[in-house]
């Protein structure tokens, strides 16, 4: 367990919030762009009090520039609906 404490000092904060779900988008966000992130509790321990407070998303420190801009690029392009509907009509030849 003091491995996985220490492994998380190396760590470094790259979003900040005070709603789990959000936090939980963004890492999801992360590494469906290949970068390693879980997501720290603010103020308790996810373990013993999970949800309680806001909550960081970690990366390591030589992805916190790419996860910077890819969550920067997000804010300014959002996934609308339109772009995740999927058509069920056959494609024209």
């Amino acid at each position: 367990m003091a491995e996985a404490a220490n492994d998380h000092e190396e760590l470094v904060k790259v979003f900040d919030t005070d709603e789990e779900s959000e936090g939980m988008v963004v890492r999801g966000l992360l590494e469906s762009a290949g970068i390693a992130a879980m997501i720290q509790n603010r103020e308790a321990p996810q373990d013993i009090l999970p949800g309680v407070g806001g909550v960081w998303v970690m990366v390591r420190p030589d992805q916190a520039v790419e996860a910077l801009q890819t969550i920067d690029e997000y804010r300014r392009n959002p996934t609308t609906d339109a772009d995740e509907a999927v058509s069920e009509e056959p494609a024209e030849p």
